[in-house]
């Protein structure tokens, strides 16, 4: 195997659901792969003061490098440390106490040994056998007692079965073929409770520090100042409106070249979704 603003705010908001607990065993037998990842179990992780793939990879350790993701790695790191009573007896207790420790938004059954060595195994996840999730599990480390999670890492949520992504409140987009587009390229969701924007809903677009926010705001919950100009739920399309070819259920998105608004169509007509302001956020 190969290791493969607000825009944050909303998304860490949102997914935070949809992962409770499955009556399902954590581990199955599985199928052991043709090309099972053979490289250390054992990478120290650092953390890193940047954001990005590269970031991630390195804060993820082995974990991150066990993944085979078709695009880039989502999110990865080390764990911190724990008390006797959250570590377990044996590796599939660590890979328990790894959910209950982290709350991952990522399946919490499915998973089986793909290499062991002292002291430490690895867990995978695999879709079509490749794997879209790892977690490397360790016994009695310092300040981690018993067995419980080293480091851990996933591929974009995209990559992951539809059947487990529909339990999250972010949504995937399609490319004009069908295929399931990165959260990391394009995402949605409503708005944050705790902010009071239910009402809102909010288009994330973009990569990293390109990451632009637009918003849908038809009962102006959101605060003023926020947006760089007005929603507008009824406009004409732009003459030089293109086709991105993302969509989202009956939802199509159209751009222009300065990009300061999400032309979205929907069968009722052409909504106008206006840029959120950098840095702004709920208070």
């Amino acid at each position: 195997m190969r290791a493969g603003m607000v825009a944050g705010a909303v998304l860490a908001a949102t997914a935070l659901v949809g992962c409770g607990a499955q009556e399902q065993s954590a581990v199955v037998e599985g199928t052991p792969p043709a090309r099972p990842y053979d490289g250390p179990l054992h990478v120290p992780a650092r953390d890193l003061d940047e954001d990005g793939p590269r970031a991630t990879r390195i804060e993820s350790g082995a974990a991150g490098r066990a993944l085979e993701c078709d695009g880039e790695i989502y999110p990865g790191g080390g764990s911190e440390a724990w008390s006797d009573e959250d570590g377990g007896s044996t590796p599939e207790e660590g890979l328990t106490a790894y959910f209950d420790i982290e709350q991952p938004d990522v399946p919490r059954s499915g998973y089986r040994v793909e290499r062991k060595e002292k002291g430490r195994v690895l867990f995978s996840y695999d879709v079509e056998g490749r794997t879209k999730v790892a977690v490397v599990v360790a016994e009695d480390r310092k300040d981690r007692p018993g067995w419980g999670p080293e480091t851990s890492a996933s591929c974009d949520p995209a990559e992951l079965p539809e059947s487990f992504t529909a339990s999250l409140e972010y949504e995937i987009w399609t490319d004009a073929h069908g295929r399931r587009v990165p959260t990391t390229e394009i995402s949605s969701s409503a708005g944050a409770a705790h902010c009071a924007w239910e009402k809102a809903y909010f288009l994330a677009l973009g990569e990293y520090r390109d990451r632009r926010m637009y918003a849908r705001d038809p009962d102006g919950v959101l605060e003023p100042g926020m947006l760089t100009a007005a929603y507008d739920g009824d406009v004409a399309m732009p003459a030089d409106a293109r086709d991105t070819g993302y969509r989202l259920g009956d939802r199509r998105l159209w751009l222009t070249g300065d990009t300061s608004t999400a032309y979205v169509r929907t069968p009722d007509g052409v909504e106008a979704w206006p840029l959120v302001k950098d840095g702004m956020g709920c208070k």
